[in-house]
């Protein structure tokens, strides 16, 4: 073995029965409670990868944890997700009963404390879970990667003890969070937002819009961005911890080509009162939070990119050696092979790229151009890959009786939000030149 891990044999049991048992009805539950046995017993972020100090790891080379997180989230995606995947979709609407399964199966606060709730795991924990379900459902992964690696990670990186103790156990249990930055006039330029904040005593009040906003039709919890003065020009920015009930209005839930079970509204603040001790982090450095959150969120999407590509291909593959035409398998003509064969290329080198930005960030090393890369590249290989499945697949591919062309539908999104394939680039090659210009 590579790693080990200090993970306990009771605690090992209790997981490894969970995941024998899973199949049982109400199916999430066996998995939660090994998770939360799993907590218990330890710190789940802290297992160490200890080698001898001549071999060095790949970077499929998971913890023992790492690995357990993995196939609980399969089992979840398989036996609670999948069979609510094309109902959700034509509904364009969440059930309910999956999110509540996503906060009891202990997937809401992956890196969060477990003194505050959640499993306390590794950023790569957080990773592989929104690969994971992004296999079955991008939908499903992006509510839950933008819940982890963008709202939670805003409260324990810049929150006051006060803001964590409140906000944190909620996030993990049972409320859903959102992150309020895009506006009409603010995409890819995200600093030119309008959306006000006016101090008034021992509160401020909040007037403006937002749009394109994740999860925020479920939600309760926003982190929503503001400049409490348009003078002061990106410096103004700030950013505030908004509960629904203070008084937002859902203004338009978007239809869209694909992840339509992802509610993406516009969201309105008509003298939104919010008290002063919600500003998250320090006034004015709101536009700090937003940069550094969004290179780390990239890794996100990457990954829900990741999983979107393997899910398409793990989808079409086995109907390659299903399917006869003129007396041959479609799958062993020599002109599909090299398709497949490349297709599974670009998902190799896609979660490579993914997995190596991932363990930089949890090294703090720096990571920003290589999360560019991930998420480049991975947007682009979930195209080709679910693309390909839909044609490998002739006319019943291009029917909503199998999965592929939701993969397809699905895809589009990722060279979009949390920056465009554009921004991607030019964030690489403003990086590359300050590195040779040095």
């Amino acid at each position: 073995m590579l790693f080990r891990s200090t993970l306990s044999l009771t605690t090992r049991r209790h997981l490894l029965t969970a995941l024998r048992s899973s199949t049982h009805q109400p199916r999430h539950q066996p998995l939660a409670l090994g998770i939360k046995k799993l907590v218990s017993s330890r710190n789940f972020g802290t297992t160490a990868i200890a080698c001898d100090s001549t071999v060095k790891e790949s970077l499929h080379t998971l913890t023992e944890d790492e690995e357990m997180m993995r196939e609980v989230v399969s089992r979840f995606a398989r036996d609670v997700v999948l069979p609510k995947v094309s109902e959700m979709d034509e509904a364009e609407k969440m059930d309910a009963s999956v999110i509540r399964g996503l906060f009891e199966t202990g997937l809401m606060g992956v890196e969060t404390p477990a003194d505050l709730g959640g499993a306390e795991a590794s950023f790569m924990s957080a990773i592989l879970v929104v690969e994971e379900l992004a296999k079955i459902d991008p939908s499903i992964s992006v509510l839950c990667d933008v819940h982890n690696t963008l709202v939670n990670t805003v409260f324990r990186q810049y929150g006051s003890d006060h803001l964590k103790q409140k906000y944190l156990p909620l996030l993990a249990t049972e409320k859903l969070g959102c992150f309020c930055l895009s506006e009409a006039v603010s995409g890819s330029d995200a600093f030119a937002l309008q959306t006000r904040a006016e101090l008034k005593g021992d509160h401020y009040v909040l007037n403006g819009s937002k749009m394109w906003i994740t999860n925020s039709d479920e939600a309760d919890i926003f982190l929503v961005f503001a400049t409490i003065d348009p003078s002061k020009g990106y410096k103004g920015i700030t950013c505030f911890v908004v509960e629904r009930e203070m008084g937002i209005t859902i203004a338009k839930k978007e239809k869209k080509l694909g992840i339509r079970a992802s509610s993406t509204c516009q969201l309105s603040f008509d003298n939104v009162r919010v008290p002063v001790e919600n500003v998250l982090g320090d006034v004015g450095k709101g536009y700090k939070i937003a940069i550094e959150i969004l290179n780390e969120g990239r890794i996100g999407i990457a990954a829900q990119m990741l999983g979107l590509a393997q899910g398409a291909f793990d989808a079409v593959l086995p109907y390659l050696f299903q399917r006869k035409q003129f007396g041959s398998f479609i799958g062993d003509f020599q002109g599909m092979q090299h398709q497949y064969a490349q297709i599974a290329v670009d998902i190799e080198a896609a979660r490579l790229l993914t997995y190596n930005a991932a363990r930089l960030k949890e090294e703090g090393k720096p990571f920003v151009k290589e999360a560019a890369m991930a998420k480049l590249y991975a947007s682009q290989v979930a195209e080709r890959a679910s693309s390909r499945a839909v044609e490998w697949m002739g006319g019943v591919g291009f029917t909503r009786e199998l999965p592929v062309e939701k993969f397809y539908r699905d895809c589009k999104i990722g060279a979009i939000y949390e920056g465009t394939s554009n921004i991607q680039l030019q964030t690489i090659a403003k990086l590359l030149a300050k590195e040779y210009k040095e």
